[in-house]
């Protein structure tokens, strides 16, 4: 799957979702900003400081009508840790299966252990992406204050906002 670009449709992608069901990417939107966050998993420092940072800019984020979700490979029980040790207040999936996840998306599988590197994505209320975040190992992604500002300056440009 080549990467996806701005103006792609963001691929269904159904995922388990941390205290039972499930969540369907782009829909789990409301037709609203969205921000997906595919994580590296739980001993991650970098990724843990990713989530508590998004946590921390909610009502930011709710200011300019975005939701968050972010989903790992991760089984239910350690996503569960993850959510209570930081206060994760959106959707955190689990038990992704990278394979799947990265030919719907592009994102990259670290080849020795299997998980997913930390990838990003900003979609717009039709589910289209508008900046797609692509790291190969352990740093490079979306920070919130940049989501926000982005949104901000897209809702400020927007005739159907």
């Amino acid at each position: 799957m080549p990467l996806l670009k701005p103006g792609d449709a963001f691929p269904t992608l159904a995922v388990a979702r941390v205290g039972g069901g499930s969540f369907t990417i782009p829909s789990v939107f409301d037709g609203g900003y969205g921000v997906v966050l595919f994580y590296r998993g739980s001993w991650c420092p970098y990724c843990n400081a990713q989530l508590r940072a998004f946590q921390r800019a909610t009502d930011s984020l709710r200011e300019v009508r975005t939701k968050v979700v972010a989903l790992s490979v991760d089984d239910e029980a350690t996503s569960a840790d993850v959510v209570a040790k930081h206060g994760l207040s959106f959707p955190i999936g689990h038990s992704a299966d990278a394979m799947a996840v990265s030919a719907l998306t592009g994102a990259f599988v670290d080849p020795g252990r299997g998980f997913l590197q930390s990838t990003g994505f900003v979609l717009d209320p039709a589910g289209r992406v508008v900046v797609s975040v692509y790291s190969s190992g352990a740093i490079g992604r979306l920070v919130p204050e940049d989501v926000v500002g982005l949104i901000r300056y897209l809702r400020q440009h927007s005739s159907s906002d």
